[in-house]
């Protein structure tokens, strides 16, 4: 079962980073596409797909169009039982659930005064006293689920699921906006900043698609809160230590340096998201 899905830019359709997310974590097929920001209407760009008309959205095997995060999440658990998308307990499910369907729905001032941004990250912002309201919230209900669901790691309810991609965006958010919150919310924005699948859609934002200007905002700029990535660059020629790209197995076309050694990938693409943070890809990291 091969899905179609559409999505819009890495580092600014805070909406498709949820539901990649749990595509890549959750390793299900899939061929994708995305839309571009910057060439304006995103339904213009997707004809094919009504009646869906904002990224992201699936495509069944069937051909059902579905274009709704929290029912296209609804619809991979209900098509792979198998797998953890909601949590097993039926209590920890059903707190999933509930904080997944008011992250869907709320926290509008958070939406609108810090607008996802993956390429930068500010200094110096003082929240409204609407946007404090929003955070205070999201402690609570965080805290609440943390403790209802007696998580042992870092997700909210147990291992990671449909609840933790949704809320990615609002890590996201926090971590990019230096924005006040309580320790343990901080806890948790962390491990998104640290999971890899979060890293490694960020790094292809990084690296695909035009900086929007409609997207920076006025604070100081800051360093990414992220961890550091390890320093790499990119060279014109090798040799390269390995013959074969390690993502795609293609022969090697282009190179980078790090540590005085070189190594190659399949085009620029694979090079250049490797670059700006190597360690967010362990079929990179076991070359080394």
């Amino acid at each position: 079962m091969t899905y179609d899905l559409i999505l819009g830019d890495r580092a600014y359709s805070s909406w498709s980073l949820r539901i990649w997310l749990l595509f890549d974590k959750f390793d299900l097929p899939r061929s994708t596409t995305f839309v571009d920001f910057k060439k304006g209407s995103v339904p213009a760009q997707m004809p094919d797909w009504a009646p869906a008309k904002t990224v992201p959205a699936i495509r069944t095997t069937e051909g059902a169009i579905v274009g709704e995060t929290i029912a296209i999440a609804e619809e991979l658990a209900t098509r792979h039982p198998n797998l953890p998308l909601w949590p097993a307990d039926p209590k920890a499910r059903a707190t999933a659930r509930a904080l997944a369907s008011e992250m869907h729905s709320g926290f509008g001032h958070l939406r609108s005064d810090c607008p996802m941004n993956l390429r930068r990250a500010y200094s110096g912002v003082t929240p409204s006293e609407s946007l404090m309201e929003d955070l205070k919230r999201i402690e609570l209900i965080w805290d609440h689920a943390r403790t209802t669901c007696q998580s042992d790691g870092p997700w909210l309810c147990g291992d990671y699921g449909i609840v933790d991609a949704f809320y990615a965006p609002i890590a996201a958010r926090i971590a990019g906006y230096g924005l006040p919150v309580s320790e343990s919310a901080q806890v948790y924005v962390n491990a998104h900043l640290n999971e890899t699948s979060f890293r490694q859609w960020r790094a292809m934002g990084l690296v695909h698609g035009d900086t929007l200007n409609r997207y920076a905002q006025t604070y100081d700029t800051a360093p990414w809160p992220g961890p550091a990535p390890l320093a790499a660059k990119p060279v014109d020629s090798g040799p390269s230590e390995n013959e074969f790209c390690p993502y795609s197995g293609d022969i090697v076309t282009h190179f980078l340096e790090m540590d005085d050694r070189i190594f190659g990938f399949c085009n620029a693409f694979c090079r250049n998201k490797t670059v700006v943070d190597p360690k967010a890809w362990p079929k990179f990291m076991a070359l080394l």
